[in-house]
């Protein structure tokens, strides 16, 4: 799922009225979650957080932009942050499935929508910076708010006018970006000593720290400036400080891009130097939220450390990296509130039932759940008992050997497994899209003609989720091939039921396929899908029977 996030300022921090306004805007967005308002009455200043769609938060960010520009009058505005506009900034930002040219295509696309629908001028920076000098939000709002009558003609916007004007005196400039997710991040120490924490956060941090010589005086260069030493870590900061409610002290941390330091790499770093001035790491603590990716690295991290398999469902390595981490020393931590995609993408009915309720619902007088749904889950079964045997053997004496193509096998399968999961959900929504299109009105020619449509619609989604559920269960039982030879003899028997399950999943979803063809007119769609489906046949078939012999022969022997 793509999955972006925005972060817009804007200039109120004090007016209730005027924030809630603004946030009303933005949840008007069909499909937008609001995860936090963050007012401050000194910097007169409200930190919006949503996410969503790249869709949906270009448009939720336009909304907010516009609703700003309406309620919010700069040409009154005092505050103790910088500021040039009604909405300061807005940032989108990359969280998940989504490229950085994506987000830059984003700000770009707001920014002159701003521009020439709102009569706002705007400067882009960061990422979506149109120049080098420009990248730096400093720059572009130079001045602030009260240098734009001179600003605009010496610094052209990239969008909107390049003249002040009464619209711009109200609204001044919006700076818009993309740029990378922000993780606040506080690690604990075995002290209430802030100022050992701090010494750590200096080693670690990117901005390092002045050089001194050996009476402890700052070493500065021939022009009077201090020598710096810098830091381990880029793109982290850091400071220490003390929480009473906690009773230690704690390295506090912002992590500006997890990609270029993981956070696994800062948590170790942070152990490492803690050591050095006689403290000790004894958790950490993660201050709002966090990107999946982020924290399956971590898990994975400590996984390959521990010389285990990665490849396990992906709840079981966000497990690994909470306790690696120490993630529930402070308070507890639940995946659903710390980790965007879980926050925003809720579970599926189905797959969130009790076994003994999943089956019950099974058995009820609805036509949904099905044998499209069953079809899936039996796929998912396959593929956990293939992970499950991939995560167990190379922790056997004499199976050492096999953990990194068992690792890569089990990544696989896993990566099915939770795809799967996710269609015992969709099976039964795409048959619920066909049976709202048998409920639209028929009144007229093109109320019919309308109706006809949504129904030709409604069952080629109703059979292209099955589609797709066979084409996974095809690919766990090529996984299981790699399975089956280097997996340990006494898990053989889990291995051939994966199989077999898996070969299940697969023909039962090309029975959902096959019953909803005679209702499609589209030919051309038809023969595709019946042609790769022949193809799927194949591999399935000579797949399961070679999991089989493998398997028969090592149970027999």
């Amino acid at each position: 799922m793509k999955i972006v996030e925005c972060v817009p300022n804007i200039s109120e921090g004090r007016d209730k009225s005027v924030i809630d306004a603004v946030v009303n805007a933005i949840k008007t967005v069909p499909g937008v979650d609001v995860l936090d308002v963050d007012p401050g009455f000194d910097t007169n200043r409200t930190v919006i957080t949503f996410v969503g769609t790249p869709s949906v938060v270009a448009e939720a960010a336009f909304q907010c932009v516009k609703k700003s520009q309406e309620l919010i009058d700069m040409s009154k505005h005092k505050g103790a942050h910088p500021r040039q506009g009604c909405t300061d900034v807005c940032p989108f930002i990359p969280v998940s499935g989504v490229t950085m040219d994506e987000c830059v295509g984003l700000a770009k696309d707001l920014g002159n929508r701003i521009g020439s629908e709102l009569g706002v001028p705007v400067y882009l920076y960061g990422y979506a910076a149109s120049s080098g000098e420009r990248k730096d939000l400093a720059y572009v709002r130079k001045g602030e708010y009260e240098s734009l009558p001179d600003k605009l003609g010496n610094l052209k916007p990239d969008f909107g006018p390049s003249k002040y004007n009464e619209t711009v005196k109200r609204s001044g400039a919006v700076q818009v970006s993309a740029r990378d997710f922000l993780i606040a991040y506080n690690v604990n120490l075995n002290t209430r000593d802030k100022s050992l924490a701090n010494e750590v956060a200096l080693s670690i941090r990117e901005a390092g720290r002045a050089k001194r010589d050996d009476k402890g005086e700052i070493v500065r260069d021939k022009d009077g400036k201090a020598v710096n030493i810098p830091g381990l870590l880029k793109e982290v900061k850091a400071i220490g400080w003390y929480i009473d409610q906690y009773g230690v002290a704690q390295i506090s941390i912002n992590l500006t891009n997890y990609h270029v330091t993981p956070l696994h790499k800062l948590f170790e770093t942070c152990c490492s130097e803690a050591e050095k001035v006689g403290v000790r790491v004894t958790g950490s603590e993660l201050v709002g939220l966090i990107p999946k990716e982020s924290i399956l690295d971590a898990g994975r991290y400590f996984l390959n450390k521990a010389k285990r398999s990665t490849g396990l469902p992906e709840k079981e390595i966000i497990h690994i990296a909470v306790k690696s981490l120490g993630l529930e020393s402070i308070s507890p931590f639940v995946i659903e509130d710390k980790i965007i995609e879980y926050k925003i993408q809720k579970p599926g009915k189905l797959c969130s039932m009790r076994l003994d309720d999943l089956i019950d619902e099974v058995g009820k007088d609805s036509p949904a759940p099905g044998g499209g749904s069953v079809s899936a889950l039996a796929g998912a079964l396959g593929a956990g008992l293939g992970s499950m045997v991939c995560a167990l053997t190379p922790s056997k004496k004499g199976f050492e050997k096999t953990l990194a193509p068992l690792s890569s096998a089990g990544n696989d399968l896993v990566l099915n497994l939770e795809g799967l999961k996710r269609a015992v959900d969709l099976d039964t929504d795409a048959f619920n899209d066909v049976m709202t299109a048998m409920r639209m009105p028929k009144n007229t020619d093109k109320e019919k003609q309308e109706r006809d449509l949504a129904i030709e619609e409604g069952y080629k989604k109703a059979t292209l989720v099955p589609f797709e559920t066979a084409n996974k269960c095809v690919d766990v039982l090529l996984g299981l091939v790699n399975v089956v030879d280097l997996g340990n003899p006494n898990s053989a028997s889990d291995v051939g039921v994966g199989a077999l399950m898996a070969y299940a999943g697969f023909e039962g979803a090309v029975l959902n396929v096959m019953i909803n063809m005679p209702n499609i007119k589209d030919e051309n769609f038809k023969k595709d899908i019946m042609t790769k489906i022949s193809g799927l046949r194949s591999k399935a078939v000579n797949s399961r029977d070679k999991i089989l012999g493998v398997v028969n022969e090592k149970i027999t022997k």
